[in-house]
């Protein structure tokens, strides 16, 4: 059996090259047997044997217990990835609340927590709150802190390729707030922070309706609209971390979605739509709106039909700088209900040369949390797979 090999035959790289391989064999394949494992690989026997040895001592992988009733004989030897041998944190960080889920090393999702963004709403409090977070969440998990292999954390805003928030209008005081450095202080591993459209539309390739896409584009309808883009199936940040931010643009009508929707509408149905506000927050308002179109009050249909009339210069705009194979609508507006996402589909096309395919989001206020785990399963991917020496992990300045 040929052996997998490189130029200049290092065996060094050779013996990384074939524990990846294999490693990634068992993720990706599952379970397998010695001579099974070796033949996906293309390894010899001897050779996987060797590997699986180096990867049980690193934690990676464990030998099955035989199953019961196998037959006669002695059963053969089986592997197995260990998911549990590491684990991935996804923080999602809005204005009025912090959203946490943590995955193990395949994805699963383990363990998840909720809780309010501090008692004052400054940065240094809400960054407090999200360590609190964290603690409660992986403690309700029965996860260490040192089994964390990567962090990542969505944001509103604009997020500089260093991990600082350079623009933000929805977070009060986010703006220049060093969210990498100031999150990094507390994990073991490497923190990555990353805008919250951006998140949301790896998320829906990996997990939700844009999974056989390639060129997608995930809309974030909420307090502002904003929007993150996949191109070739790679997330598009651009060169400072903005693409996407068309919305900033008042022309296109992505600004202020959620305030036009509770009280954009004409005098002769403002009076309707009054008596679905209230004095609370205004996405609840805007909630109450979208639920009472989801009723067929006509009132409500009408500030939906508004709203998507105004929003659609901009998805539009979006659709034709990128020609994308599909469009999702996500965050709080489109999860209210399903009259948005119709009301776009109405809007939008006439707007554009091409077919776009108009989806509503699968995976509601979970997607940023899931983009984030996404995100930090790649970086953790790049340590388990690097056929070089692997970055080392830095010990947390505080707890």
């Amino acid at each position: 059996m040929t052996e997998r090999s490189l130029h200049g035959n290092d065996p060094s790289v050779l013996r990384r090259l074939n524990a990846a391989a294999t490693l990634r064999e068992l993720r990706d394949g599952g379970e397998s047997t010695l001579s099974g494992l070796a033949g996906r690989v293309g390894l010899s026997r001897p050779t996987t044997e060797g590997v699986l040895g180096e990867l049980i001592g690193r934690g990676l992988v464990a030998e099955v217990a035989p199953r019961p009733g196998a037959g006669l004989g002695r059963p053969a030897r089986r592997y197995r990835f260990r998911a549990e041998a590491g684990h991935a944190l996804g923080i999602d960080i809005e204005a009025d609340r912090v959203r946490l889920l943590v995955a193990d090393l395949t994805g699963e999702v383990v363990g998840g927590h909720r809780a309010p963004p501090g008692p004052d709403g400054r940065p240094a409090g809400r960054i407090a709150a999200v360590r609190a977070a964290v603690k409660e969440c992986l403690a309700a998990a029965g996860i260490g802190r040192r089994s964390l292999r990567a962090a990542a954390a969505g944001t509103p805003g604009v997020v500089g390729p260093d991990g600082v928030v350079t623009r933000c209008a929805v977070v009060p005081g986010w703006e220049g707030v060093d969210l990498a450095r100031d999150l990094g202080r507390s994990f073991p591993c490497p923190v990555l922070v990353e805008n919250d459209a951006n998140l949301a539309a790896m998320a829906e390739r990996w997990r939700g309706a844009a999974r056989a896409a390639d060129d997608v584009v995930c809309v974030l309808a909420g307090l502002h609209t904003g929007a993150g883009a996949l191109i070739g199936g790679r997330l598009h940040r651009g060169r400072w971390g903005a693409a996407g931010e068309i919305g900033m643009l008042p022309e296109l009508g992505l600004l202020d979605t959620t305030a036009v929707l509770v009280t954009g509408a004409d005098p002769g149905s403002g009076a309707s739509l009054a008596g679905l506000a209230s004095a609370g927050p205004a996405l609840d308002d805007a909630e109450r709106v979208l639920a009472a179109a989801g009723r067929g009050e006509h009132a409500a249909l009408d500030a939906v039909d508004r709203l998507a009339a105004r929003m659609a210069r901009g998805v539009a705009a979006i659709a034709l700088a990128l020609d994308p194979e599909m469009i999702v609508i996500g965050g709080p507006l489109a999860g209210a209900g399903a009259s948005l996402v119709d009301a776009l589909r109405r809007h939008v096309p006439p707007l554009c040369l091409s077919p776009v395919r108009i989806e509503a989001s699968r995976l509601g206020d979970e997607a940023i949390g899931l983009g984030a785990v996404r995100l930090a399963l790649d970086r953790v991917d790049e340590d388990l797979f690097r056929v070089g020496p692997v970055r080392g992990a830095t010990e947390p300045a505080e707890r």
